[in-house]
């Protein structure tokens, strides 16, 4: 599974937004979420789906930047690893792009 704009799924602290500021034809923007360009944007990203995810990480999930893996070794269980992660996803508000998403794969390699 994909995560859909990962960095852009959180939000800036209102007190650090001014901080991003840039200015395009004389105006001032700023952004209200987290951008590729700042320099912990990647690391704040993969300590929130770590946070998410702690539970399942390591025992049927795996996790690179915004690719996501839920893996299963009995057919059997994979619906409920599946359904155990939508239910994070849901929780959390994690949006996941549905057209890079892959289901039903039986083995390869990831990342």
């Amino acid at each position: 599974m994909d995560a859909s704009r990962g960095y852009h799924q959180i939000r800036m602290a209102p007190e650090d937004e001014e901080k991003t500021a840039f200015i395009i034809e004389y105006r001032l923007y700023y952004w209200r979420v987290m951008t590729f360009e700042l320099k912990n944007a990647g690391a704040t990203y993969q300590r929130m789906v770590n946070e998410i995810f702690a539970k399942q990480i390591g025992r049927n999930m795996e996790i690179y930047v915004d690719d996501m893996l839920v893996k299963s070794k009995v057919r059997a269980e994979h619906l409920l690893n599946l359904r155990e992660t939508f239910s994070q996803v849901r929780s959390s508000r994690l949006k996941v792009n549905h057209k890079k998403c892959s289901f039903g794969v039986v083995s390869g390699k990831f990342m």
